[in-house]
């Protein structure tokens, strides 16, 4: 009897430490995006600060431009931060991608404007960018590998999850933030200084990511790090296929994503014709609703599969993005465009709940952060950093239209690769827990599920 009393509070002792290792990964993901997605929030009211000429669109053009670009500097975070991650350790990533973060937002809220320093305000503006973009493609990859790793098997799409509740919750405090500075201050305020004030609180946001992420427990063994091929571009070669497939449904899952969060804002302001008020409202409360969607994705994902999950993803994103979007661009009543959002939202959490997690369980431990960050980064760069980018030259030579069956088309590559591929589930490299945590030493113990020669081939 007592044998199994210590073996329950053992057990129940390591669930406690896989929730609160889930929990300090999680906050250090969710400001990072916050940092990254307070940029797309302001660009309204900061676009005539950096860049002066032209219209409200050729402005938006510009600064959606410089959001892209950071997206660029993604597959080179994923690839050093990945391979720091699969060398050195998980830990030690995700430290120095949130210290990085910190230093961009920083010198965004210092920044001197057009007025002051002419052009080459906006050149800091792309510099400082690049360095965010460097930061959170490092980040996605690491966080979504640590937070898959320590989750429990048979809940695996549940509590990795978690990692789009932060991603979405960084964008949600983002917008919450505009929008009670929207309340606070005027219009003149807030172009004038007020936008500087999220990027001020984001860096502090760090200091405070970074002190909890200190605590964390390690999850890449010592001889996971010291295999010759760890984090290497030689030993993710080996698992090609797996990358091939992750950069396709991460274009189409990418695109979609941000299309109906981050786009979607300037899209009923700009297209719709909505105050920028009511437009903030809608997609706060949209976002939060989102984001409380994602559990609920991810546990289903525990019971139908991921592969199923991903079909689903990929045939409503086919059939409903073109409606949706036509719905959207005459919308009048903000409840019926927040009805529409949320209809999408709920189309991209069958991706965005698991996407973390199915990168994760197509590669083995020594080439994993590499291969989620890197895979990730490549198709999220293209085809989801440029949805902004894209949607606004259609929109300003008149084919704004032809947008929407562009995601479409993205989301139809995303379902046939879906299709073609196994599920990550049953047949990929996290069948069973990967991890035994050392409640003593505070570092976890690999199992014979660590050694990924025993698994199959994604």
């Amino acid at each position: 009897m007592s044998d199994i009393k210590s073996a329950a509070a053992a057990k129940a002792a390591d669930y406690r430490k896989r929730i609160y290792a889930i929990l300090g990964a999680s906050s250090g993901n969710l400001v990072e995006w916050f940092d990254f997605y307070v940029y797309s929030f302001c660009a309204i009211y900061f676009a005539p600060v950096f860049f002066p000429k032209g219209d409200s669109t050729s402005q938006l053009l510009n600064t959606a431009g410089v959001f892209a670009a950071g997206f660029l500097m993604r597959p080179i975070g994923g690839w050093l931060f990945g391979r720091i991650a699969d060398k050195h350790g998980r830990r030690t990533s995700m430290m120095i991608s949130v210290i990085m973060m910190c230093g961009g937002s920083l010198a965004i809220a210092c920044m001197p404007t057009y007025a002051t320093i002419g052009a080459f305000a906006p050149a800091l503006l792309l510099v400082a960018r690049l360095f965010q973009g460097l930061s959170v493609g490092g980040e996605y990859g690491t966080s979504a590998t640590y937070m898959s790793e320590v989750a429990p098997s048979g809940r695996r799409g549940f509590f990795a999850s978690f990692q789009y509740v932060t991603l979405i919750g960084g964008q949600l405090a983002a917008v919450l933030v505009l929008f009670v500075m929207q309340q606070v201050l005027t219009t003149e305020e807030l172009r004038a200084w007020g936008w500087r004030i999220p990027f001020v609180l984001g860096a502090c946001g760090a200091l405070i990511a970074l002190y909890l992420r200190r605590s964390l427990a390690e999850t890449s063994s010592k001889e996971t790090r010291a295999n010759k091929e760890a984090g290497t571009l030689a030993g993710l070669l080996k698992h090609k296929k797996a990358f091939i497939n992750v950069v396709g449904f991460t274009a189409g899952g990418s695109l979609m994503f941000y299309t109906f969060t981050t786009y979607m804002q300037k899209y009923l302001v700009n297209t719709a014709g909505m105050d920028a008020k009511t437009a903030s409202a809608v997609m706060t409360c949209a976002l939060f609703v989102y984001m409380l969607l994602q559990p609920l994705f991810g546990a289903l994902s525990d019971k139908i599969g991921r592969r199923n999950s991903m079909l689903c993803f990929g045939v409503l994103g086919v059939l409903c993005t073109v409606p949706i979007l036509h719905l959207l661009k005459d919308v009048t009543n903000p409840y019926a465009a927040f009805g529409l959002a949320i209809l999408a939202l709920a189309i991209v959490s069958f991706y965005t709940s698991i996407s973390g997690l199915i990168k994760a369980e197509m590669f083995p431990a020594e080439v994993r952060a590499l291969g989620v960050g890197l895979s990730y980064a490549v198709g999220n760069a293209v085809f989801g950093g440029s949805a902004e980018f894209v949607a606004l030259s259609l929109k300003s030579i008149g084919m704004e239209s032809t947008f929407y069956y562009y995601v479409s088309a993205l989301c139809a590559v995303a379902l046939l690769v879906s299709f073609r591929m196994p599920d990550s589930q049953r047949d990929g490299h996290m069948t069973q827990d990967d991890y035994e945590f050392d409640h003593d030493a505070a570092q976890p113990a690999t199992t014979a599920a660590g050694n990924s020669s025993t698994r199959k081939p994604a």
